[in-house]
């Protein structure tokens, strides 16, 4: 039958609409008996539904087989409880109703799974229940929540490595330090632990006789966690870690481009808190973009907000939270650099210089982006670092043997690129890289830069890339004040042998940054310390040392266990 020969065609879900209204209107066309037009019009619309749901389950068959998730070569990203789609809010219970994303890998750009972001009702929910678990947890004395942690740090020992890779997989640092970002988590719960025994304050010496003078340390509430790609597991780690301890719970918003490994983590975490028979709103998620972020920023209920991120946003989050009165702790950027003096020992130098401006594809906060060179060793040293830059292993960040793997993002590439025009705009010499690499992914060359004036407008803009600005000094003072001179102040380092000038390094007239170092890099820096920066860089601090007091009020107690009522400076009101 011609009209039949109408309705066939290429499987498209585009172009059947118009295909059914062609035949029914050949059929009105032929004259048929009434009855035979209506038995002939049923069978070709149901034909054409038909095909419009086989093109449909066609092209879902399609979309899944692509996702890398549904290869046997990752078959091992199920280990941790991933599907093709994955909820995106947890609260107790798994949920997420909002935009399906879309997870890439950064080495070849492919979709890895899908994850369901949360809405803002189900924000409201996930809060609320996070208010209600408090009320339990904060009832559970500080060791016994310890031992909780300390189950949290050996469920992730169990999925370190497969939790490594989903970390390689999705945010592109090289397999080695996706295993050693889980280790970090690992190792802030083991400090966790024995914090938990030893959190509180003083009893202090009072003035007025049949009193006692004591400082009392209470959990905050509620610890909102807003964390960045470049360490999607460990950042949330040091903040989770310790503020469970110190009595609070945790709301995690992780980056919208590395969904899967919040999921993961929280699915680990979750299952821990569930065989305690806890609520799992102690340790809550919501997946989101900006909406997400904003509406913890300015939620009264909130009562701290971590963020980890970019200098800008930062800012915005600050004033969205001081507007409310509420407290926050900034990690942000950083343009740390390491200064070489004449006597430095360049068997140091050199490696140190290379790790601390190439690992993680120059991703890190702490990672190095100026090089001050004393004149008298900055060509040797120039010559040496570029060298080195050419024997580091560049390749998929899953293999063992790669050193350097891709950036997180296309946007990524275009910054480096902009970046390098305007260095030699402004007077730089491309030493080594600058180019875009002719491969799958998103990877770069490790660029070094030399020419530069110490001021120049790139050299004092963080760009979160594996650039390295070289620049020439020729005094102490000078390199000093140059180390100081840009907006943020977080990490910091000098190569010498000079025992004057480290102290010096590290008195007032030093280094003004969170991080001040001797004779190692910029990066890698160790959980036992407090972990932050000054001025653009936020002022916050995490993981060790004392930086547990973040997450908690201090009160001032004073009790009179006396008869009588004396009054402090000596005050007589009779």
């Amino acid at each position: 039958m011609s009209e039949g020969g109408a309705a066939r065609g290429p499987i498209t879900g585009e172009c059947h609409e118009a295909q059914v209204e062609l035949v029914e209107q050949a059929v009105y066309c032929t004259g048929y008996p009434t009855m035979q037009r209506c038995f002939t019009l049923t069978i070709v619309r149901h034909w054409a539904l038909r095909k419009k749901l086989f093109t449909i389950s066609y092209q879902q068959s399609a979309a899944m087989s692509t996702l890398l998730i549904n290869q046997p070569k990752y078959a091992w990203l199920k280990e941790l409880g991933l599907s093709e789609d994955n909820d995106g809010v947890y609260n107790g219970n798994w949920g997420g109703k909002g935009e399906v994303i879309t997870s890439y890998c950064p080495a070849n750009n492919e979709p890895i799974a899908r994850v369901r972001q949360a809405t803002m009702a189900e924000y409201e929910e996930t809060v609320q229940k996070s208010r209600d678990a408090w009320k339990v947890w904060a009832d559970i004395p500080a060791p016994k929540r310890g031992e909780i942690v300390r189950q949290i740090g050996d469920a992730l020992r169990k999925k370190i490595k497969v939790l490594g890779s989903l970390v390689s997989l999705e945010m592109g640092k090289i397999y080695v330090e996706g295993v050693g970002e889980v280790q970090e988590y690992v190792d802030v719960c083991d400090y966790a632990v024995g914090l938990s025994r030893m959190i509180g304050g003083p009893v202090l010496p009072s003035e007025r006789p049949g009193h006692a003078l004591i400082e009392m340390w209470n959990p905050v509430g509620l610890v909102g966690i807003i964390t960045a790609f470049n360490f999607p597991v460990a950042v949330y780690g040091w903040n989770n870690a310790i503020a469970l301890i110190c009595g609070n719970v945790c709301l995690w918003k992780g980056a919208p481009t590395t969904p899967l490994t919040s999921v993961a983590v929280t699915r680990i975490v979750a299952e821990v808190l569930e065989q305690n028979n806890l609520p799992g709103a102690i340790c809550s998620m919501t997946c989101g973009g900006a909406d997400i972020g904003t509406a913890m920023s300015k939620d009264e209920r909130v009562d701290l907000v971590s963020f980890t991120g970019s200098t800008h946003v930062g800012k915005m989050v600050a004033m969205l939270v001081q507007e409310r009165f509420g407290r926050n702790l900034l990690e942000l950027g950083g343009n740390n650099a390491i200064i070489v003096f004449e006597d430095a020992d360049l068997n140091l130098v050199v490696p140190s210089a290379v790790f601390a401006s190439v690992g993680t594809a120059g991703q890190r906060c702490t990672t190095t982006r100026r090089l001050m060179l004393h004149g008298s060793i900055h060509d040797v040293v120039v010559e040496r670092v570029a060298k080195a830059y050419k024997q580091v292993r560049i390749g998929d960040p899953w293999d063992p043997s790669t050193m350097y793997g891709p950036l997180h993002t296309k946007q990524a590439v275009d910054q480096y690129l902009a970046a390098i025009e305007q260095a030699k705009k402004q007077g730089g010499t491309v030493v080594c890289g600058g180019k875009v690499m002719d491969r799958p992914g998103n990877y770069v060359e490790p660029t070094i830069i030399t020419g530069l004036a110490h001021d120049a407008p790139i050299v004092h803009t963080e760009t979160f890339v594996p650039i390295l600005y070289v620049l020439k000094f020729q005094t102490e003072e000078e390199a000093f004040a140059w180390n100081n001179e840009v907006k943020q102040g977080l990490s910091s380092s000098i190569f010498t042998k000079d025992m004057g000038r480290v102290f010096r390094w590290l008195g007032p007239k030093g280094s003004d940054c969170g991080i001040v170092n001797v004779n190692i890099p910029t990066s890698g820096a160790e959980i036992g310390g407090a972990f932050g920066g000054e001025k653009h860089t936020g002022g916050g601090r995490e993981s060790g040392s004392d930086s547990w007091k973040q997450y908690m009020r201090r009160s001032t107690c004073t009790i009179n266990y006396s008869k009588d009522l004396p009054l402090a400076q000596g005050i007589k009101f009779e």
